[in-house]
């Protein structure tokens, strides 16, 4: 008598365990660890001008505003970031002298990352470092450079897409951004400065054209900065701006998301500010 009690006692018990164990299961899934991968140049640390004017990575850039964002919508997420100041595509590929990763590039470490951690989207920017040395305020845009620097975003960039995308899998979201173009500054500077930034958006053209066409073979969402950004917006099209008189709305918009027009020592600095970075999180944000 006393053992049936007994058996039955814990029987009961497991019964109303199970749902509890159940529920506590359910639980961890849904807050199970997820990340963000944040991929590519000083952008995505970012990188912008300290009062000395040296460029240093900041927590103001777009990867932590689009973190900010999205954490609150999936839960158990975790900003990592990955990106490089200095970073090419050929450095980012085979590494280089910008950044040390263990496991010899910063592709190379996002593979392994991906290979060993839930990932709930990707970001990248790469590719201005090819060309920006290509562009002096002094010498003006060195046509040799930009060649060579368009043949190794030509190269390298479906490489570094088709890995990610083979490494993430077909239903992981990755978004590859378009670039704005920082040299629509020289427009202030006159005549000559006036040609250089025609010509600089024709540049942005090109190069953007091909990151575009190489993302999209991988299927990744495109976050076009260049267009929120204005830059493909006529010289013709002008607004009034602070300090600057009536200009056209690309340069203004480069001044206002960008160090490009501040006073030395913290400008001109390619990259952008604290309300540009917000602006390009707010394209990914789309675009994801």
């Amino acid at each position: 008598m006393r053992s049936k009690l007994s058996v039955c006692v814990v029987l009961c018990s497991l019964a109303c365990l199970l749902p509890g164990a159940a529920l506590a299961k359910q639980t961890s899934k849904k807050t199970q660890t997820t990340y963000y991968l944040a991929l590519g140049d000083s952008l995505s640390r970012g990188a912008q001008p300290n009062a000395q004017g040296t460029t240093v990575p900041t927590s103001q850039g777009y990867a932590n505003f689009l973190y900010a964002a999205e954490k609150r919508k999936i839960k158990g997420l975790k900003l990592e970031q990955l990106g490089c100041l200095g970073e090419t595509t050929t450095s980012m590929l085979s590494g280089g002298k910008f950044c040390s990763y263990s496991a010899g590039s910063q592709l190379k470490a996002a593979l392994k990352f991906i290979a060993k951690h839930k990932i709930s989207f990707v970001t990248l920017d790469i590719g201005a470092n090819d060309i920006d040395g290509c562009v002096s305020p002094t010498t003006g845009i060195d046509t040799t450079c930009i060649a060579t620097g368009v043949a190794a975003i030509d190269k390298n960039v479906p490489v570094i897409a088709k890995d990610l995308r083979n490494a993430a899998g077909s239903k992981v979201k990755i978004a590859g951004m378009t670039y704005y173009d920082p040299f629509l500054s020289a427009y202030l500077e006159g005549a000559t400065g006036q040609t250089e930034a025609e010509l600089s958006v024709s540049l942005d053209k090109e190069i953007n054209g091909t990151l575009t066409s190489d993302f999209a073979a991988q299927k990744f969402r495109v976050a076009d900065v260049a267009t929120a950004f204005n830059v493909y917006t006529p010289f013709t099209t002008t607004v009034s701006a602070p300090g600057l008189g009536t200009v056209p709305v690309a340069v203004a918009d480069t001044c206002e998301l960008t160090w490009m027009c501040a006073a030395a020592p913290v400008g001109p600095n390619i990259h952008a500010n604290v309300d540009g970075y917000k602006e390009i999180a707010k394209v990914f944000a789309a675009a994801l």
